[in-house]
């Protein structure tokens, strides 16, 4: 009887040094929730691409700023780039809403230490592939963009799993095998996106949602 006592304390302590640790209120319906958006999103830009002609995709520019300012100065380009920028606002308002709510739930605090490392080891693989993508379009290398971004993104989940639930690593792994196989289908890659960022978040963000948040409600 007492070494299954012992043996439950273990156990105990494991799971409070784990959650100390780690990060553990992010909502998987905020998951679902970022893949509709992905979707609609990757709508709209193909409806743009196929019925506008956007032909800034060969051109060099001397600078990042100097691409910037093509790309919104042309009307494709500000539309794609504003598509872009309501789904990332979306995605992540969405996202902190859904995780302020959780944590609150359960009493835990959104903003310690374990929070803090996820965020960092998670923008900086994303953030190193964002200038990444944007040296790409400067020298005109159009079709390794969505290539980069799927691989990139899946590096700086694979980065961050240590800090929050373990199987976003999986996520991160899909992408980054999405993302090389796209390498190999340049002009496709909004398809790939809609798979990597679209469908696979949908996925994803379903299964952590029936393994963690229905557990607890």
């Amino acid at each position: 009887m007492e070494s299954n006592k012992y043996l439950e304390d273990i156990v105990s302590i494991k799971s409070m040094m784990s959650k100390s640790s780690r990060f553990m209120s992010l909502s998987g319906l905020s998951g679902i929730l970022a893949g509709i958006y992905a979707l609609i999103g990757a709508f709209v830009a193909h409806n743009i691409l196929t019925t506008e002609q956007l032909t800034l995709g060969g051109a060099r520019y001397a600078s990042v700023v100097g691409l910037i300012n093509a790309y919104l100065a042309h009307p494709s380009g500000a539309k794609l780039f504003f598509v872009a920028l309501i789904v990332l606002i979306a995605a992540v308002v969405t996202g902190i809403i859904l995780t302020i709510r959780k944590a609150k739930k359960h009493e835990e605090k959104i903003w310690d230490p374990s929070s803090r490392r996820l965020l960092v080891n998670f923008s900086i693989p994303l953030g190193t592939g964002g200038v990444f993508c944007l040296v790409l379009l400067q020298y005109g290398l159009i079709g390794l963009v969505a290539p980069c971004t799927l691989i990139f993104y899946g590096l700086a989940l694979i980065n961050a799993s240590k800090f929050t639930l373990g199987d976003i690593k999986y996520l991160g792994l899909a992408n980054v095998i999405i993302g090389l196989i796209s390498t190999q289908f340049i002009g496709y890659g909004i398809y790939f996106w809609s798979l990597g960022f679209g469908v696979l978040h949908i996925i994803y963000g379903s299964m952590m949602y029936m393994k963690y948040d229905m557990k607890k409600e």
